[in-house]
């Protein structure tokens, strides 16, 4: 040891651990992209982190066809009605597979220019002036308008600048040809790249981060469609909890006493599942409950740092209606508003202070009334918990055996339940490493237990209030 004459500091790693932070109610939209107007366009079946529109866009084209592309709509709702994200996209269209070939379609020249209003895959487009075929970019130029009709510019110097109609053939997108097992996906036999919701798995590793909602409007009011969403989120990437926000069918269930066989039915009853009905309007578009649901509650959860304790019921609702998938307006009270969550189902009403969802209940209510399963916000919660302490404290899987490090795990978790006690986001939590957990069977084996509880808050969803006629202070009013 070499000789050394003055202070010496040193540092060593800080027992109590920090809280990974992680995202809250991170919602995931599966579905289905107009692919063609993107700018730089995503690999299909892939997850997108998106934190602005114009990435979103950019990534996935949009249109206002919602009732063809799901994303289209989450991205409108997300981004513009909303202002929340970051979102998680994943598009199942393949444009190599699900699109048609249109051999020859006669369009109009009117001053200089032709529109086309398919879903144009622009790279297959050929342009013909009756036998002879234009060149791009010296004959005519081909773009996309805000509405994603192909725009065709004859150019004044070609000699076609003249030209009164034009033959075209080209391939467009056929958001039809997309199919439920497309959104239900697997593992792709030739490539073995995992495709719809087993894409889901994937985002940890690829992202970093960790859904907390798992949505597919378009889709999901599918039985099988919601029963694999349910199985989604009940283990994402073998570690997680999430939950899948549903929609209830609009098409068999039209009205609001209709909707509790639907979900019987369908077997809609999973603690790790939300259904949402019926559709809702924003003017004249139509959008998916569903949708309306991920994006209050990521907002909710972002104005509540990023903690998912506040219910999204009785929250602002950026919508002016609701409807059914044909369009038919439908008009809930309050009696059966809370019909429809008495059974498990959120609805939205126009009562006070203009339109709000409603509805705390999960789908395993009113079979299952545990309130750490039933209550929508608590159950967020305890996904939220669960995946805090596991990257938390991943690091520690595999370290010695010993008390002190298993002590550690246990003083950094109390200390912040006793953090989250004092915000006001929980009422208690606690961690115990108890020796009735951890018979010496367990010990010898590698597995240390740990006991901890945690308490959220429910929603208050009835407040009740007795009046009473004092008649004697009346009448000792009236005598004074």
């Amino acid at each position: 040891m070499s000789y050394y004459h003055g202070i010496k500091t040193s540092e060593q790693a800080t027992a109590v651990k920090p809280a990974v932070n992680t995202e809250g109610c991170l919602p995931v939209i599966v579905g289905v992209a107009p692919v063609n107007l993107a700018t730089d366009p995503a690999e299909s079946n892939t997850p997108v982190l998106c934190y602005t529109y114009a990435e979103a866009v950019a990534a996935f084209g949009y249109k206002p066809n919602f009732e063809d592309y799901g994303i289209a709509e989450a991205i409108y709702t997300f981004f513009s009605l909303y202002g929340v994200s970051p979102v998680i996209f994943i598009n199942v269209l393949d444009k190599s597979k699900h699109k048609v070939a249109v051999a020859s379609e006669q369009v109009t020249v009117s001053n200089h220019s032709a529109v086309i209003k398919e879903d144009v895959l622009l790279d297959s487009l050929v342009v013909r002036s009756g036998s002879t075929s234009l060149q791009a970019d010296e004959d005519y130029t081909a773009a996309f308008d805000n509405e994603g009709k192909v725009i065709i510019s004859l150019v004044a110097e070609s000699s076609h600048y003249g030209d009164t109609s034009l033959t075209v053939s080209y391939d467009k997108l056929d958001p039809s040809k997309v199919t439920t097992e497309d959104i239900i996906g697997g593992i792709d036999a030739a490539s073995g790249k995992e495709t719809g919701l087993e894409v889901i798995n994937t985002i940890f590793t690829k992202l970093g981060v960790v859904p907390g909602m798992i949505g597919a409007p378009g889709y999901s009011d599918n039985a099988e469609v919601a029963a694999v969403l349910a199985s989604k989120a009940a283990s994402v990437s073998g570690l997680f909890t999430a939950t899948a926000i549903i929609d209830g069918s609009t098409t068999v269930a039209k009205k609001y006493t209709d909707v509790y066989s639907w979900k019987n039915k369908a077997n809609v009853t999973s603690k790790y599942q939300v259904i949402c009905w019926p559709m809702a309007k924003m003017g004249t578009k139509k959008l998916h409950l569903s949708t309306v649901f991920m994006a209050t509650q990521a907002l909710e959860t972002y104005n509540s740092d990023d903690i998912p304790y506040r219910s999204p019921s009785n929250k602002t609702a950026q919508i002016n209606g609701l409807c059914l998938e044909d369009g038919t307006e439908v008009e809930l009270g309050l009696s059966a508003a809370n019909y429809l969550n008495g059974n498990g189902i959120v609805t939205a009403i126009n009562l006070f202070g203009g339109w709000k969802l409603w509805g705390n209940n999960t789908a395993c209510y009113p079979t299952n009334t545990d309130p750490k399963d039933r209550f929508f916000c608590v159950r967020a919660m305890f996904n939220w918990d669960q995946q805090t302490f596991i990257r938390t404290y991943w690091a520690d899987v595999d370290m010695p055996m010993m008390k002190r490090y298993i002590q550690s795990i246990v003083d950094s978790e109390n200390i912040r339940m006793n953090g989250l006690v004092s915000a006001g986001v929980i009422l208690a939590g606690y961690c115990e490493y108890r020796e009735s957990d951890n018979p010496a069977t367990s010990i010898v084996d590698g597995i240390s237990n740990i006991h901890k509880t945690f308490i959220p808050p429910v929603p208050n969803r009835e407040i009740d209030v007795v009046y009473e006629f004092d008649s004697e202070q009346y009448a000792a009013i009236m005598m004074a």
